[in-house]
């Protein structure tokens, strides 16, 4: 137990336990701190749960920065927290885990989510822009309409405004992976049916080739009927 103990920094209420690449919480440190701490820092760890979490009723502030946490993320309910960061770990979608935040942590006011690919700040996603980082906000704050400050940022009664406006629709969506390329047709294999010329199917040789269509489509709905020629109406 000693042994143990000396890997943890405590001051008070606060319990911290950093960097000690651990892939899950301790079981000691909840038998032996989890009916006191108010404050459980668990960052620079190698985390994919928080098994374990359940031990600390009285918790108030949780940090678990620099981990490997992501969409299936589970937290106990706890009441009393109103301070979680979940800063640079493997979140890419956080719509459920808001939903579940929302369900198991009432009180929180203060949620970061910074180095994250679902959270779109530009320090970490070069891609996006301030607008991007907009919406995101919107939708954070429209799903936990109680936050005080999101990430860095105090949220503002404007930002509010909007999120309840429009919030529900500001989700930043993924977008999907690319296929990985087809394997080059060889050449002994014939081309797939194509209704252009003949000249224009060679892969290696193409041209683009203009001819008349011979059907012309005269719904009073089509775009086409600009296109044709007056001898031809």
């Amino acid at each position: 137990m000693a042994r143990n103990e000396s890997l943890v920094a405590l001051n008070g209420t606060q319990i911290s336990y950093i960097g000690h690449d651990g892939t899950d919480i301790p079981e000691f440190l909840g038998d032996t701190y989890g009916h006191f701490a108010r404050r459980l820092d668990l960052s620079f760890n190698l985390l994919r749960s928080l098994a374990g979490l359940e031990m600390f009723t009285a918790l108030e502030e949780l940090i678990v920065d620099n981990n490997l946490l992501g969409n299936d993320l589970l937290l106990p309910r706890l009441p009393n927290l109103h301070t979680l960061t979940l800063n640079k770990n493997k979140l890419t979608d956080i719509e459920d885990l808001l939903e579940h935040l929302a369900d198991v942590t009432p009180s929180l006011v203060y949620l970061s989510l910074l180095g994250n690919e679902a959270c779109p700040n530009q320090l970490v996603s070069p891609d996006k822009d301030e607008d991007d980082y907009q919406r995101y906000r919107y939708f954070v704050l429209h799903k936990l309409p109680q936050l005080k400050f999101l990430d860095t940022r105090k949220v503002t009664q404007k930002e509010m405004m909007e999120a309840q406006a429009r919030g529900a629709f500001m989700k930043v969506v993924k977008p999907k992976s690319e296929a990985p390329p087809k394997e080059t047709r060889s050449e002994s294999q014939p081309l797939p049916y194509t209704p252009l010329p003949r000249g224009s199917r060679d892969a290696k040789n193409h041209k683009g080739v203009f001819a008349k269509c011979r059907y012309i489509y005269y719904g009073k709905h089509s775009e086409g009927n600009r296109f044709i020629r007056n001898d031809q109406l």
